[in-house]
């Protein structure tokens, strides 16, 4: 039952952000009541309270395959993101690179620095061979996430960091594996990466927190001054609540992330063939299987996303057409515009995504209501 309403809802919109995970909430709750204090004090509340934000650190090390003190805390993807990317490049100057459906978090950064912009196939996965005629000597730092945020769809990052090797031997790899965690065992296929971030409330941890795993010798400058906390990378009071929260939701996850990934992965399939069986003039962006398990990503012919939405929230089903940070835009996704697709089409775009939380029922409604909802506004155009 959603809070502030009196019916239950389909949430399938865990891609923008996940609700707080039982054991994150324990984590978090003395940390709010008891272990108040800074963690950079003398006193023995402090030192406690330091103590959580080491033991998350080991945590969160395992999970990412770095060593502790690799990892720095954020303030989410977004930071982490842009602390990997500027931070790289004003640290050593040189040349940015990204993929053309990266999250605007990287997008962004590398665009504003003057960087290149690297293509992708139809399917969604970076050019290789374009990504190789972008490197040279003075590339510094190369941006490709493990899986897209709107579409799910997986890159090949070992295939990426060995152009990188090869093209540029001065630039750093990072990858946003924001969106991988819940999904993909990252401390293993993001090995090959130097820079790794991720967000705590895109798998049950809460927001305003994330970590970066920068890789020993890696330069980076920081985004803000004025203290000296986390390998001064990262200044200002550590949210150690916060901290604390995303390392119990990150253990939930390395302990049940292949049970869910089969589960919700069988969930995405029958919603998808279901919406695909039911409503012609439907396309599914990418293959399925180079997807992670909780994204289901359709394009509808003749309708408008905005439309769609608001008439899916009035039945009672929460999703999201693009990434959520675009909603509201007019403008169709540049990752469906960087994979080809037309743009009438996408903008008839929906992102259905599944989270820990998705149960049978959630999936009923949504076959319940979207062919419906689809079709009301394909008649309205045609009336």
């Amino acid at each position: 039952m959603a809070s502030g309403t009196s019916r239950a809802i389909a949430y399938l919109d865990n891609a923008a952000s996940t609700p707080l995970c039982p054991a994150a909430a324990e984590a978090m709750a003395p940390l709010h009541r008891e272990l108040y204090a800074n963690p950079t004090g003398a006193h023995r509340m402090a030192r406690d309270t330091r103590r959580r934000i080491d033991d998350a650190r080991d945590v969160m090390a395992e999970a990412l395959g770095s060593e502790p003190g690799e990892v720095v805390f954020t303030g989410g993807g977004t930071e982490g993101d842009n602390m990997a990317v500027v931070g790289r490049h004003m640290r050593v100057g040189g040349v940015t690179v990204c993929s053309a459906i990266e999250h605007h978090a990287v997008l962004a950064p590398v665009e504003h620095l003057g960087g290149r912009v690297v293509a992708v196939d139809a399917a969604g996965v970076v050019d290789l061979d374009a990504l190789a005629a972008a490197l040279d000597d003075g590339v510094t730092v190369v941006s490709v996430m493990l899986a897209n945020n709107e579409t799910g769809i997986v890159q090949p990052l070992e295939q990426v960091a060995a152009a990188v090797r090869s093209g540029a031997p001065q630039a750093v790899l990072h990858t946003d594996a924001v969106q991988a965690f819940p999904w993909l065992d990252v401390a293993s296929l993001a090995a090959c990466a130097d820079l790794i971030s991720v967000s705590a409330h895109k798998f049950g941890g809460p927001k305003g927190v994330g970590a970066l795993v920068v890789r020993g010798g890696v330069e980076l400058s920081p985004l803000m001054l004025g203290g000296g906390q986390e390998r001064d990378l990262r200044p200002g009071t550590h949210n150690a609540a916060g901290i604390a929260g995303m390392a119990a939701a990150a253990e939930v996850v390395l302990k049940s992330r292949a049970e869910q990934a089969l589960r919700l992965g069988g969930l995405r399939d029958r919603l998808a063939d279901g919406v695909l069986a039911a409503v012609a003039g439907t396309v599914e962006t990418g293959e399925r299987s180079g997807k992670v398990a909780g994204s289901a990503h359709l394009c509808f012919e003749g309708i408008e996303s905005e439309a769609l939405l608001f008439l899916l929230e009035d039945a009672g089903v929460y999703a999201s057409a693009a990434s959520s940070c675009s909603s509201g835009a007019q403008d169709p996704s540049h990752v469906l515009a960087a994979m080809g697709y037309d743009r009438m089409l996408a903008g008839g775009s929906l992102r259905l995504s599944l989270g820990y939380e998705t149960t049978d029922a959630d999936i009923d409604r949504a076959l319940a209501v979207i062919p419906d909802a689809v079709s009301r506004l394909r008649d309205y155009r045609t009336g």
